[in-house]
């Protein structure tokens, strides 16, 4: 029987969150430069490389997936990996695989998604108007992701919704979100954005909207209830006892899901973060590399949970991981 993973403070690790790759179609102001570097093809793990470190995650007890980016779905033959993690559902070792994306890419994936077992899928979208969506994403076209939610829907995927709240951006359609959301079937998140210097010409930064200004404006309207849910993650949930729906908070800054936080999080380069607030990092690659049976990659995992901290400390001016600023907590939703 294999030794599970459990972290100096007694919290099993049983989700893994995987970035496939640091590239994106989109240039989100909050999340990257326009002229941004991607890394040298080299240095990625392959598909066959990710296969191996999160089966090794999941025979030492991991029982959540979440594929993020980048957008992973730009990443080619993707679907590959997402096929080879079928079998892990299938052998019921892993309990959910799940993804965030910008929906671009979900007219022509939903259905394969499906099929590989995902059931249900966090797309990222923080605006329903055409002029502020190219805005913000500068390269984005609001009518495709809408088509792609729409695909996964029809795929039977399960859609929630992650906005970031900006302050002057999208403060105007809070309730626009919520109802588009609330006919649609589909649950709702907001991101809080904290200031944290410029991404080259923006200063879309400096709109920091407060999720408690945000939830005490829904209460104005609807009747609020505290949901006990938990996802071992960040968000705080409330109902909308009106619609029945489920509203997400994420609060970054908080320390208020760290006692309970089983996650850790592996880059496309093979870099595993033991906490989303600290830099302290293990390279997974080196020993992957070095040992095609997986026991110096095993060994290495194991040391890097005894030192997952028991709570983070953002800074925001040195968080830069996998090469994007802040949108790494965007894509924190349960």
């Amino acid at each position: 029987m294999t030794t599970p993973l459990i972290d100096p403070f007694a919290r099993p690790i049983s989700y893994l969150r995987v970035s496939v790759t640091d590239r994106c179609d989109f240039r989100c102001v909050y999340c990257m430069a326009e002229n941004m570097t991607f890394l040298p093809k080299k240095e990625l793990l392959t598909l066959e490389e990710l296969d191996r470190i999160s089966s090794t995650f999941i025979r030492l007890g991991v029982e959540k997936l979440r594929i993020t980016g980048g957008e992973p779905l730009v990443r080619k033959g993707i679907m590959t990996y997402f096929q080879a993690m079928r079998r892990h559902l299938d052998s019921g070792a892993l309990k959910e695989l799940t993804v965030t994306t910008n929906g671009s890419q979900l007219r022509r994936y939903a259905r394969e998604l499906a099929d590989c077992g995902v059931r249900r899928i966090n797309v990222s979208l923080d605006t329903l108007d055409d002029k502020k969506f190219a805005d913000i994403t500068r390269w984005g076209r609001l009518a495709q992701v809408l088509d792609g939610i729409e695909a996964a829907q029809e795929a039977g995927l399960r859609v929630k919704i992650n906005a970031v709240a900006l302050k002057g951006f999208n403060e105007d359609e809070l309730f626009t979100l919520q109802d588009w959301c609330a006919t649609r079937g589909m649950d709702l998140t907001f991101i809080e954005v904290m200031p944290m210097g410029d991404l080259g010409n923006e200063d879309r930064l400096d709109q920091y909207w407060s999720l408690k200004d945000l939830r005490a404006r829904l209460a104005e309207r609807f009747s609020l209830t505290d949901l006990a849910e938990r996802t071992g993650g960040p968000a705080r949930y409330v109902r909308l006892e009106e619609t029945g729906q489920k509203i997400g908070f994420i609060t970054p800054m908080t320390h208020n899901f760290c006692e309970s936080c089983n996650r850790v999080r592996l880059t496309c380069t093979g870099e595993l973060y033991m906490c989303l607030g600290q830099e302290d990092m293990a390279d997974l690659r080196a020993p992957l590399r070095a040992d095609p049976d997986n026991a110096l990659l095993e060994q290495a995992i194991r040391d890097a949970i005894l030192r997952k901290p028991k709570g983070h400390d953002f800074d925001y001016s040195r968080q830069q991981v996998d090469g994007q600023v802040s949108r790494h907590m965007s894509h924190t939703g349960g």
